[in-house]
């Protein structure tokens, strides 16, 4: 994968260089990602699927007030990219509930189940479940000494017989471990291959007497887009539940790995990211784009573009233009004040200026108070504001149970603000947006 992350950065810096993002510097740039995912053996027509998408929403796409098509692309990517894997939705390991969990372990010979085995328990142990791990694999001579091992180090049992068929081994380790009471049971089978039919049988006939709560498909990063036969081969007769790709740390395939399986419409929850126990992670598709694109900088963009995509567009293009009344400022305190400070209204807009005083230093406080004054205001001074004379901002204190010097505060910072936003707009039809 380190290949694909410095091939995939690479793009990311390329598109940040970019003087303008017109249709020959586009086309560049898709090609480079095109390049970047074929190196990782990703499917051509998922490549083609992400590149055209990214094409078509950057011609489509409106640019918000206040960002450029550059920042656009460079969200455009982050997104299809989550969406080649699957999406934002994120896996949620087992919660105890004071009854023994079942889980299989299946997949090919040499896909690394037999150290998931024993990472999954450590992974459980630690998050406060008994666990306990059945070695079932009565075909590799070897099998049950290196989980023996590997539950040694990590503090688990592992329950093994001799000359026992796979089923019985499986059985008589769930009867022992149930009567520990244990909350959970992974039990490691022998390696199969789609095309080895006998062996399939017999993983099937295993499944059907054991009946566990869940069949987890291990599956080798390095096998690229082979992924996809394979889970496909091995869903058609375990129903598999869930799926974990190991050995994602060096494999340079392990992007086309993780897309076919998610083609298959099979739900990924591990990655194994090394060779150490604890080297498991939860599949998260957000944090793992995240780390292979090197965000930094760039997930604050689109966490921007988020928090953007709350507040009505054409009330932000009136304020972007100086072009606003107290009920605007209003329903834009009233969206952003999950965000932070009142600082950021101004944040969202372009240009880098800093903000009068006032604003910089307004607390979450005084954010409270203006809300309260402008709530307790008519709809003819929220609109014409300068109708409020000392009357009025005594009737306006009363009823927000603040004082006429915080009323004045309010109309002060406004007005500032107004006249700071015509100056800024009359600026910023100098500056060039459409790069």
């Amino acid at each position: 994968m380190k290949d694909l992350r410095e091939r995939l950065q690479s793009v990311i810096s390329k598109i940040k260089r970019a003087p303008i993002i017109d249709e020959k510097t586009l086309n560049e740039i898709l090609r480079d990602i095109q390049r970047a995912l074929l190196y990782a053996d990703v499917s051509v027509d998922l490549i083609l699927q992400l590149t055209n998408n990214i094409k078509e929403r950057i011609r489509k796409e409106k640019l918000p007030p206040g960002f450029s098509k550059r920042e656009l692309l460079l969200k455009l990517v982050y997104d299809e990219l989550i969406r080649m894997l699957g999406g934002e939705a994120k896996y949620k390991p087992l919660s105890k509930t004071g009854k023994t969990y079942t889980m299989i372990l299946i997949g090919i010979e040499g896909s690394g189940k037999t150290t998931t085995a024993a990472k999954l328990a450590y992974f459980y142990k630690k998050r406060g479940f008994n666990t306990g791990i059945v070695c079932a694999d009565n075909y590799r001579p070897g099998a049950y000494h290196q989980l023996r091992q590997l539950g040694e180090q990590i503090g688990v049992e592992v329950y093994g017989e001799a000359n026992k068929s796979a089923v019985e081994i499986a059985l008589h380790g769930i009867e022992y471990f149930k009567k520990k009471k244990i909350d959970l049971i992974i039990i490691d089978t022998a390696g199969r291959h789609k095309d080895e039919e006998e062996l399939m049988k017999e993983m099937d006939r295993l499944i059907a007497e054991v009946n566990p709560d869940e069949v987890v498909l291990v599956l080798d990063a390095t096998i690229g887009r082979q992924a996809e036969k394979q889970a496909e081969a091995f869903n058609r007769i375990a129903k598999v539940r869930s799926i974990i790709v190991t050995k994602l740390d060096g494999a340079a395939r392990g992007g086309g790995a993780l897309a076919a399986v998610v083609k298959t419409g099979a739900r990924i929850s591990f990655i194994g990211t090394g060779e150490k126990i604890d080297e498991l992670e939860i599949f998260d598709p957000p944090s793992f784009v995240s780390k292979l694109l090197g965000l930094g900088d760039l997930k604050a963009l689109v966490e921007k573009f988020k928090s953007y995509e709350e507040l009505d567009r054409k009330r932000l293009e009136a304020i972007s233009k100086g072009d606003f009344t107290l009920v605007d400022l209003l329903d834009q305190l009233l969206a952003l004040r999950k965000m932070g400070p009142l600082k950021k209204i101004l944040d969202l807009l372009p240009g880098g200026y800093s903000l009068p005083k006032n604003f910089e230093e307004t607390s979450e406080e005084n954010v409270k108070k203006w809300i309260a004054i402008m709530q307790s205001m008519t709809k003819r001074e929220l609109l014409h504001p300068e109708i409020i004379d000392r009357e009025r901002m005594l009737r306006i204190a009363k009823g927000s149970g603040t004082s006429i010097r915080d009323v004045k505060a309010l109309l002060k910072s406004y007005r500032m603000t107004k006249s700071y936003l015509r100056k800024f707009a009359k600026q910023r039809k100098k500056i060039p947006l459409g790069i």
